[in-house]
């Protein structure tokens, strides 16, 4: 008997070609799950699902803009059509800004909009009527200490996170008779490749300090890994966790208590 808690399990995760979303495809991988990955850039998702494919494991890489509506209703239509079932939705998938509300200009607002609340919109909006008509599924949303805290100069990113934990309460709320569970995770700063790329650029001579200074930020000394947010997001997704629904969970360092 297999001690994997995703065995035959098929799981959508987008973004999944990089950073928290790489990582998730992997331990979905790992833990027996058959995956489809969703991401915006084609060579991230494809390189991913190679990986996996070359270590044995079963991944199938789609090149998919999440906010764009008709593009996500094609691409899950096309996964269904080659997967027995959907049981897994991981809405991963988002973008970060930087500014308080002086300075987010309207074009601002719409790019977080479109991706990181019409996108979760579009996957979720596609996804529950074929886990509500095959008898129920799990839906992780990728939330944010941000959901819950304020957090200096993140207004625009802020609320599309604030978006994405009150989405999953409604879905969750909806779905219940459905048998379609739905959690979020609320992560503080995880070192992924973007907190990389944007020390280089804002940052080139006092790259160190500046990283001490963002690792510091969370009570327990250091940033998050993305094995960590994977690990907790795997647990959500499986038969586990079949008595969680509605849920926030805070995977930040002791951030969102012992500030």
């Amino acid at each position: 008997m297999s001690n994997k808690i995703l065995e035959n399990k098929h799981a959508i995760i987008t973004g999944g070609g990089s950073g928290i979303g790489e990582a998730i495809s992997h331990e979905f991988v790992d833990q027996g799950a058959s995956i489809y990955i969703l991401d915006v850039n084609k060579d991230n998702a494809d390189s991913t699902a190679k990986s996996i494919q070359q270590n044995g494991g079963t991944a199938k890489a789609f090149q998919c803009d999440i906010s764009d509506h008709d593009a996500v209703q094609k691409v899950i239509s096309q996964i269904k059509t080659e997967a027995p079932r959907i049981d897994i939705l991981v809405n991963n998938a988002g973008i970060a800004h930087i500014g308080n509300v002086e300075n987010t200009s309207p074009e601002d607002m719409d790019r977080i909009y479109n991706v990181n609340i019409k996108g979760v919109y579009n996957c979720l909006h596609a996804v529950t009527p074929i886990m509500a008509e095959q008898g129920g599924g799990s839906i992780v949303n990728l939330a944010s200490v941000a959901s819950k805290l304020g957090i200096a100069d993140r207004f625009a990113y802020s609320m599309s996170k604030g978006a994405v934990y009150t989405m999953t309460l409604s879905v969750a709320k909806d779905y219940i008779e459905k048998n379609i569970r739905c959690n979020c995770v609320c992560p503080g700063r995880v070192h992924t490749p973007f907190v990389d790329q944007y020390l280089d650029k804002h940052y080139p001579n006092n790259r160190e300090e500046m990283f001490n200074k963002l690792s510091e930020w969370q009570p327990i000394g250091r940033m998050g890994k993305p094995d960590e947010i994977a690990t907790l997001i795997t647990f959500l997704a499986s038969d586990q966790a079949s008595f969680i629904t509605g849920s926030a969970y805070d995977i930040d360092g002791g951030t969102t208590l012992l500030r």
